[in-house]
């Protein structure tokens, strides 16, 4: 695989063909050290071009043995900066930037680029203007590439007229320029633009395509979308991946199977975001049998070693849709977990019903010393108010704050709230708003009038009641609620005083409202729009 030393050239090494995997990677660096390859200059450059960007995934090693080369050159510096600029954390690219100036090693132009890509990715607006000024101060703003990159940095976070400027000073236009310009006018929502540039690009490349598509996609204009989508030459999987999920979130659930075997008759593979998107359609419309399929293929196409990802997402699905079974199953099968992957089942068994089941799994993930974050505690709080397990949840918002030092946000007072008033302890309930760090929102009070709705108490219905109309008056569904506890009571004439009141507010009521349960889905939306809903699901467009 590697040359001995006295074979005279480090060049023969050729690490980027050999390493396909960490493994490899750690085995061909032992064999650079035991043969004295370790201070050869050329064989570093390589061992960090492949650490850093060829395999991508083990940046963190090309950090390790970075910081161990004595004097690295600018090739080297330049390599780190570029790996870090496309890893996870592009931070580093910056940093390291920082760090080679202090060094005395003087930028070229390859340099500045790769720190304008990680200041796009991070969206740091003034440190990338500031990069800009160096571009300028160093000569290089006629530089293709440094140019290209000042178009691609000001039209995704900068100013969009600065890189329309840079656009039409360039005296030679290529297509990565054109799309950078388009792409930034696209993501703005400014699509009439970005299609006046589209059709006059001389030459456009798939990039462009996927831009446009996707820009008409996130406007929800899937009919403009397909129209461009049916006309591109040749499509790649981001493609058909702009459309699928494209189809999901705009509730065309239909459609998106359609588009996948479509794209399964075509011959393109599908990738982890195709199926996040449709495994998420499954899940919103309890496509139960498509999903088993979908799973079925997942696992003969990654030969069941699947994503933490698309793991965490299957649970979440076959949670929505009632088979508890099979969530369970997916969760213990994976081979690799994270705290999210503890939160899509908890989280997901407890929102469909599986109370007892949820907190099983949070007292498991403790005793396994597993460190639960502030999404963990909505899906076991949610489970004890679903149990009537109040003791419970007591105890459980107080380890949250004692020993995980979590501070409790809106979401989690919203759980203690719901739980009490599902138990009849109202009178803890309006204390234990009371005695909130934070301001109660409109979701906590009303949720403690639907519980005195349920449970007939009159005075706290009122008193709960007029803390909500403080915050707003044109809600009809509150005027309902606290008419309906005034009924439930057979006390017709506070019921009367409170639609009389109603009217002369002036409040609407939409003429199907019913308050049956209308708390609770308040509340159950209000949670579900959290992170810990995102968490299981985690593709976009």
């Amino acid at each position: 695989m590697i040359r001995n030393r006295s074979s005279g050239s480090s060049n023969n090494l050729k690490l980027w063909g050999k390493c396909k995997n960490f493994e490899t990677l750690k085995q061909a660096h032992a064999y650079m050290i035991i043969n004295g390859f370790n201070s050869d200059r050329s064989a570093l450059r390589e061992i960090i071009y492949v650490s850093a960007v060829a395999l991508r995934s083990t940046i963190h090693y090309a950090h390790q043995l970075f910081v161990r080369i004595t004097e690295p050159d600018q090739y080297m510096w330049n390599t780190m900066m570029r790996g870090s600029a496309q890893s996870p954390n592009p931070f580093l690219a910056v940093s390291l930037y920082t760090q080679m100036e202090k060094e005395g090693v003087r930028a070229d132009n390859y340099t500045f680029p790769f720190v304008l890509k990680a200041c796009a990715k991070l969206c740091w607006v003034n440190v990338g203007c500031g990069v800009h000024g160096k571009i300028v101060k160093h000569g290089f703003e006629w530089n293709k590439f440094s140019r290209n990159t000042l178009i691609y940095f000001h039209a995704n976070c900068g100013d969009i007229g600065v890189a329309k400027r840079i656009f039409d000073e360039s005296v030679e236009r290529d297509v990565v320029s054109w799309s950078a310009l388009t792409a930034g006018y696209a993501r703005r929502g400014d699509l009439g633009v970005a299609r006046k540039l589209f059709e006059e690009m001389p030459v456009k490349d798939l990039v462009s395509w996927n831009v446009m598509i996707t820009g008409y996609v996130k406007r929800g204009e899937m009919g403009s979308a397909r129209e461009l989508f049916d006309e591109v030459p040749k499509r790649d999987v981001v493609t058909w991946n702009a459309m699928i999920a494209g189809y999901v979130v705009h509730g065309l659930h239909k459609k998106a199977f359609e588009m996948f075997d479509e794209m399964i008759g075509c011959g393109e593979l599908p990738d982890d975001v195709t199926m996040l998107s449709l495994i998420s359609s499954c899940a919103i419309t309890g496509a139960l049998d498509v999903g088993e399929k979908i799973h079925c293929s997942i696992l003969d196409r990654c030969k069941g070693d699947m994503s933490i990802v698309t793991g965490n997402a299957l649970i979440d699905m076959y949670a929505k849709c009632g088979n508890i079974e099979k969530a369970t199953s997916v969760f213990r099968g994976m081979k690799d977990k994270l705290v999210s992957t503890w939160n899509s089942v908890i989280v997901g068994l407890a929102f469909h019903g599986h109370s007892e089941e949820s907190i099983g799994f949070f007292k498991e993930m403790l005793r396994l010393n597993w460190r639960p974050n502030e999404i963990t505690f909505i899906g076991v709080l949610i489970a004890c108010s679903h149990a009537g397990k109040v003791g419970d949840g007591r105890r459980f918002f107080k380890l949250m704050q004692g020993v995980y030092n979590i501070e409790p946000n809106i979401k989690h007072y919203g759980c203690m709230v719901d739980m009490l008033g599902r138990a009849g302890l109202l009178d803890e309930a309006f204390g234990f708003i009371d005695s909130m760090d934070i301001e109660p929102n409109g979701i906590i009070w009303r949720t403690l009038l639907g519980a005195c709705r349920v449970h007939n108490n009159v005075e706290l219905a009122k008193r709960a009641n007029d803390r909500l109309l403080k915050l707003r008056q044109d809600e009809s569904g509150d005027y309902v609620l606290l008419s309906n506890v005034y009924a439930s009571r057979g006390e017709w004439d506070g019921a009367e005083r409170v639609r009389k009141l109603m009217d002369d507010s002036g409040v609407w009521k939409a003429p199907a409202f019913s308050s049956t349960d209308g708390d609770n889905r308040a509340l159950m939306h209000f949670l579900l729009d959290s992170e810990s809903h995102k968490d299981s699901q985690k593709h976009t467009l």
